[in-house]
């Protein structure tokens, strides 16, 4: 399956407790277990006002489903065509 990056626009993100993440990421959680398995939260970073997050997933859509269901911002998804590393370069 495809692999994707959102953007999400959260003013003042890097702020956020680590209840306030717990509560996120429980919540996500919730919604990807009633979606099914065509979709896969890897990971996330989270910076001064944005979080960036890695998903596997089936389609865009499927990740714009999930940013619906739970109420997340999805102002960005670009699907990832490949991936390098400092070993690309050997």
């Amino acid at each position: 399956m495809p692999k994707y990056i959102i953007e999400r626009d959260i003013p003042g993100a890097g702020d956020l407790s680590q209840a306030d993440l717990h509560a996120i990421s429980q919540k996500s959680c919730g919604v990807l277990r009633n979606m099914g398995t065509h979709i896969q939260w890897l990971h996330s970073y989270v910076t001064t006002d944005k979080v960036y997050c890695v998903y596997i997933a089936d389609s865009e859509q499927s990740v714009r489903e999930h940013a619906e269901q739970g109420g997340f911002p999805a102002d960005r998804i670009e699907k990832v065509s490949t991936i390098i590393d400092p070993t690309t370069g050997d």
